[in-house]
C-alpha cells in the first residue's frame, strides 16, 4: 500500500503537467535525428508547407508543431521557457514582453528591417490585417459597409437582422483579440461607439478567427469584427458566401512575430528556421507560403501597422488592462 502510495506522489506531477493541445504534429525529415521544438498559434494548415520544405533543406531534422490560443502560449512559455526551440505568435504585445523580459535570444547575423524586428531577437514575418468579414447573404440588396460608422448605421438600421448573429473575439481570452481592441481604442472613440451596439444586439464572443468563419460560412452569424483576414482569404470554400472588408477608416494590421528562447537546446537551428521564414515569405509561392509575406520593399512600417516599440506593451500593464477590460465589458456584456 505504501508502495502504491509513493507510486502516486511520484507519478501525480507527471500527470498534471501534461500538456494538451489544440493540436500537435510532427513532422519528419528523411533522415531525422534531432527534433525542434516549435510553440505556434497559427493553425497547423497553414505552417504545414512551410516546415515540409524546411525540412528538405534539412533533412536530418524532424519538428514537433505545437498549437495553442495566443494568451495560453505565453503562459505555457513563462511555466517552461527551456523546453521550447521557436515561439510564434501573432500576439505581438506578448512577443515583445517576452523579448523584452529577456526571454529570447539575440541573433545578430540576420538582416532584417529596424521596423520589423526588435533588438535583434523578435523578428516579424508577415502583415495581417484584421477585417470586418460578412456573409453576402445578410447585405443581399444592401451597401456593404466599409468603415466603422457605415457598420454602425447598418447595424441600427436592421437589428431584428443581426441580433445574436455579430461574432468578435472574447478579449478577456484572446491575446490577439485584446491587441486588436486596444489598438482600435487608441485609433478612435468609433470603436467603443461600435461595441456598444454590438454589445446591444447580443454580441457573440470567441476564441478564435477560425471559429468565427466557420459560424459566418454556416449563416449562424452575419458579421464578424476584427477577423484575420489571412485566414478568412486562405477558406476557399467560403468565397462565394463570404466578403472580406478592410476598413477604410482606420484598418488596423499585425505582424506575426517569432523568436528563439534563451535556453533553447537547439538555438542555432531555431534562428536557421526564422532566416528560412523571412527568405521564404519574399520568394516563395502561396501555395508555399499560405500567409500574407512581409513587405520587404516599403521603405518604412505602413501607417497602419502596429509597431514593434515599446508603447505596444502599454496596455499589458495591469491596472490598464482592468480598467479596458472593465469598460470593454460594460459596453459588450450589457445586461446579459
Amino acid at each position: 500500500m505504501r508502495i502504491l502510495a509513493a507510486l502516486t506522489l511520484w507519478i501525480w506531477p507527471l500527470l498534471a503537467t501534461a500538456q494538451e493541445w489544440e493540436d500537435q504534429q510532427r513532422f519528419e525529415g528523411t533522415e531525422a535525428t534531432r527534433t525542434l521544438r516549435v510553440l505556434s498559434s497559427t493553425d497547423t494548415s497553414f505552417f504545414a508547407p512551410i516546415i515540409k520544405r524546411f525540412l528538405r533543406e534539412q533533412p536530418g531534422w524532424s519538428i514537433e508543431y505545437l498549437v495553442h490560443s495566443t494568451a495560453e502560449i505565453d503562459r505555457r512559455f513563462r511555466q517552461n521557457p527551456d523546453v521550447y526551440d521557436l515561439v510564434i505568435s501573432s500576439a505581438m504585445d506578448l512577443q515583445l514582453k517576452l523579448a523584452n523580459d529577456g526571454f529570447a535570444s539575440q541573433i545578430n547575423d540576420i538582416d532584417h528591417p529596424n521596423w520589423a524586428q526588435w533588438r535583434q531577437s523578435l523578428f516579424a514575418f508577415t502583415t495581417e490585417p484584421a477585417a470586418i468579414v460578412i456573409n453576402r447573404a445578410a447585405f443581399a440588396g444592401q451597401d456593404v459597409p466599409q468603415t466603422r460608422q457605415q457598420l454602425i448605421r447598418a447595424l441600427r438600421a436592421r437589428p431584428e437582422v443581426f441580433r445574436g448573429r455579430l461574432g468578435t473575439y472574447d478579449v478577456r481570452q484572446s491575446a490577439l483579440g485584446y491587441l486588436f481592441a486596444t489598438q482600435d481604442a487608441r485609433a478612435s472613440e468609433t470603436f467603443w461607439r461600435l461595441m456598444e451596439v454590438m454589445g446591444g444586439l447580443d454580441i457573440r464572443l470567441y476564441c478564435c478567427s477560425g471559429e468565427m468563419i466557420d459560424d459566418l460560412y454556416s449563416g449562424k452569424i452575419a458579421v464578424a469584427y476584427n477577423v484575420l483576414g489571412s485566414y478568412a482569404l486562405a477558406r476557399r470554400d467560403t468565397h462565394d458566401a463570404l466578403e472580406i472588408i478592410l476598413p477604410s477608416d482606420f484598418p488596423t494590421t499585425m505582424m506575426r512575430t517569432a523568436f528563439v528562447p534563451s535556453g533553447a537546446s537547439n538555438t542555432q537551428m531555431g534562428a536557421e528556421f526564422i532566416r528560412f521564414l523571412i527568405a521564404l515569405q519574399s520568394v516563395a509561392a502561396p501555395e508555399d507560403f499560405p500567409l500574407p509575406p512581409l513587405n520587404l520593399e516599403q521603405g518604412s512600417i505602413a501607417q497602419s501597422t502596429i509597431a514593434l516599440e515599446p508603447a505596444l506593451m502599454t496596455y499589458l500593464d495591469r491596472l490598464k488592462r482592468r480598467t479596458f477590460l472593465k469598460e470593454w465589458e460594460s459596453a459588450i456584456i450589457q445586461d446579459r
